[in-house]
């Protein structure tokens, strides 16, 4: 295992301890440090950005040919740290614990060491694990803000205001689908220079709210919460082949959410980002495509047509199939069998 000592904060220093170790060099244009990692140890790269105000991104993407830890022991106090893991895994642990924390693909974590101690990250040798560190020192970003924090939840009021770093903190959980379409935005920005450092920036402010109210959202009950995890995109994408394999006999919306493991908003935020409308209206479009192949491809009749696609009569089939084609079903189908025999 390659163990790295990171005894300083400010993100150029960090760098600096970072090449050092893997015997290599960084480079820096407009504020942003670029360290690319030696091939001897392995490929990828780790970037990092401090902003006014006490934010700051730490970048890393790698994969190592040995374990590494990355072990930031400066005897101050440490930056409050959100992690994200978009692949891979991290394991952390606080200096001087042996509880290891493991952060999985789509799970991030908030952590904040007490008093002077600090953070131990480590990397599996042969895996790609890419994360997102966004830095927080808490007594430069109070002075920034200038703003009270008094609506914002008790746990994260006390983390916030706790600029001497008297208490231990560690929270884990999933990250939302708008701080994964964040991730990808960082990712693939193609701007250099001032141009990057300003919409980094911006999305370090995003990112902070975004993560604000997710934690907010995580403080609820289950099946009240309304903010789309991306580690739940799966069952909405499940959810979806239920209501075609099931269109005959669906329940309702809730007892669908219900099936995949969701609450209701959730659901309706998933089909919302994936397929741009509501549940029903999948539902719906679902239901019309099916009575539209059954109307041109089969002989069945359209109580039969009815009944095969979940509607309580033929009268409201004809209502909605003609709403959307403009013609009744008999009619459509007519009009398709005229069209074939004058093509014979």
């Amino acid at each position: 295992m390659i163990a790295i000592k990171v005894n300083s904060l400010p993100i150029g220093e960090v760098m600096s301890d970072i090449s050092k170790a893997f015997d290599t060099t960084f480079s820096v244009s407009c504020g942003e440090y670029l360290l690319n990692i030696p091939a001897e140890f392995g490929e990828g790269n780790i970037k990092g950005v401090n902003f006014d105000g006490g934010m700051g991104i730490i970048q890393y993407d790698c994969l190592f040919n040995q374990d590494v830890e990355f072990q930031f022991t400066v005897d101050e106090v440490h930056p409050l740290k959100f992690l994200y893991c978009l692949e891979g895994q991290l394991r952390h642990r606080f200096e001087g614990s042996e509880e290891v924390h493991e952060i999985d693909q789509y799970q991030e974590a908030i952590v904040s060491s007490d008093f002077f101690s600090g953070h131990i990250l480590a990397f599996q040798a042969h895996m790609k694990t890419v994360i997102n560190s966004l830095e927080i020192t808490r007594n430069v970003f109070q002075n920034k803000i200038n703003c009270e924090l008094i609506t914002m939840n008790i746990d994260l009021q006390n983390l916030f205001n706790d600029i001497k770093a008297k208490k231990l903190f560690y929270h884990e959980g999933y990250y939302s689908l708008k701080l994964a379409d964040l991730f990808r935005e960082m990712q693939s920005f193609k701007g250099k220079d001032l141009i990057k450092r300003l919409f980094l920036e911006g999305k370090a402010f995003q990112m902070l709210t975004e993560q604000i109210l997710l934690y907010e959202d995580d403080s609820i009950d289950f099946s009240k919460r309304s903010i789309l995890r991306r580690s739940e995109i799966k069952q909405v994408e499940i959810a979806a082949n239920l209501i075609k394999k099931q269109i005959s006999e669906l329940s309702n919306v809730s007892d669908i959410a219900s099936d995949v493991g969701l609450s209701p908003y959730k659901l309706q935020e998933g089909f919302q980002n994936l397929y741009g409308t509501t549940v029903n209206q999948y539902i719906q479009k679902v239901r019309l495509d099916l009575i539209k192949d059954l109307v041109l491809n089969t002989e069945f009749s359209m109580s039969e047509i009815a009944d095969m696609s979940g509607l309580s009569s033929k009268s409201y089939l004809s209502k909605i199939f003609k709403e959307e084609y403009g013609k009744s079903p008999s009619d459509y189908r007519k009009n398709f069998l005229d069209i074939l025999h004058k093509k014979k």
